[in-house]
């Protein structure tokens, strides 16, 4: 939809971001320079500078002669991912836990009962921005600003598979359930096991991994 005002790239690598991340677009999905250029109401200039900002946090890749796609992960590079963001918010919930004011506890904990409300209505997708804005509320309390741009540099470019296992059976509740835990661990200021159970959370192994497994086949079906 053409705007009225040229957009900038800041504009439109942020749009391209937020729907990258909201399942807009999906992993390994080609992005046509030409159509987000007509999308956008721009030339392609700025469409081709926010694709290599983009391919810079790790969000789309570059293919020559084919063009640029969602960064689609394998299985492996998918695991390893998820292992880094365990230990980030692992570190940013013992940092909160030690760190943070009542006022950033209070913004946790009303996080967290928005997330209650979604669970309530069994809405997945308000759950799933519901629980992005729990998680920033506990990236911001660890007071860390470089800890807090990497979680959500790693964060963002996972998002799309953090989507696919809150719409595994059941996954809604035990999020929700660890989400009260890990609240009132850093409401206690206990840095250690507020980081175990954030580890915990975040990580995929066992059965959740194999869950997550079976969705991305099941997508490329």
């Amino acid at each position: 939809m053409p705007h009225a005002q040229k957009p900038t790239v800041q504009h439109i690598r942020d749009a391209l971001e937020n729907a990258i991340v909201d399942g807009k677009f999906l992993p390994g999905e080609r992005l046509d320079p030409e159509a987000l250029a007509m999308r956008f109401g721009c030339s392609r200039t700025p469409i081709r500078e926010a694709l290599q900002a983009l391919e810079g946090s790790g969000l789309v890749s570059v293919r020559a002669k084919r063009g640029t796609f969602v960064t689609k992960l394998g299985v492996p590079e998918l695991a390893e991912r998820f292992e880094v963001m365990a230990e980030l918010e692992a570190m940013c919930a013992r940092l909160a836990a030690r760190r943070a004011s009542p006022p950033e506890i209070e913004t946790i904990r009303a996080a967290q009962a928005a997330c209650m409300r979604a669970v309530t209505t069994g809405d997945s997708d308000a759950y799933y921005y519901e629980n992005t804005a729990f998680h920033h509320a506990i990236y911001a309390a660890s007071r860390n600003a470089f800890l807090e741009a990497e979680a959500l540099r790693l964060q963002a470019m996972l998002q799309p598979y953090r989507r696919r296992q809150l719409q595994s059976r059941g996954r809604m509740k035990r999020s929700l359930e660890e989400h009260q835990t890990i609240v009132d661990l850093i409401a206690a200021g206990e840095a250690d096991a507020a980081a175990a159970e954030m580890r915990n959370h975040v990580v995929i192994q066992g059965d959740r991994f194999h869950d997550l497994v079976a969705s991305i086949r099941m997508a490329d079906a």
